[in-house]
């Protein structure tokens, strides 16, 4: 995932030459819009209202309706997000472990809920359907340009240890 702010505006192609291949390849493929977002997204980390104009330009599909795809779909962010994606598992095996007070932790711990992005630009909490680890249970993934690294059998005081060793790399 890169850094990068999605700086698709207008219909000048050497604005974002990352999307530009992902364009050629699929504006004109009929029912090709959501793989059109999903690489955006993976380029640029999130789909700007611009990002979203100049996919409009290119595809001919109205912007109303690729944002009402964008949000249909819990998997694209319109939104910028922290250098550091945290995924916490909410499903049943790590629910009945404790993920609620995992997330309580995280989030006092942040000052941030889930979607949201510390003022500093670090750190994203999103809850996720399941991770398939649940013999970790509870447990959390966390995304970054370096890879993603996964830590379980989770407890308030070893996720607030695990938060400030990520931050003091960042």
């Amino acid at each position: 995932m890169s850094e990068k702010n999605c700086c698709c505006g207008g219909a000048n192609k050497e604005q974002f030459p990352e999307l530009q291949p992902v364009l050629d390849q699929y504006a004109k493929v009929p029912g090709s819009l959501i793989t059109i977002l999903q690489k955006a997204q993976d380029i640029y980390g999130y789909l700007s209202v611009d990002c979203i104009n100049h996919i409009s330009d290119a595809t001919g599909i109205a912007p109303a309706k690729i944002y009402g795809v964008a949000t249909f779909y819990a998997q694209f962010r319109l939104q910028p997000i922290g250098k550091y994606l945290i995924m916490l598992c909410k499903g049943t095996a790590c629910h009945v472990n404790g993920a609620d007070s995992i997330e309580e932790a995280i989030c006092e711990h942040l000052e941030i809920q889930d979607g949201e992005t510390t003022g500093d630009g670090i750190f994203t909490l999103n809850n996720v359907a399941c991770l398939g680890c649940c013999s970790l249970a509870p447990v959390m993934m966390v995304r970054s340009s370096d890879g993603d690294e996964t830590y379980g059998n989770l407890t308030k005081d070893k996720v607030k240890q695990i938060l400030d060793e990520i931050r003091s790399r960042a």
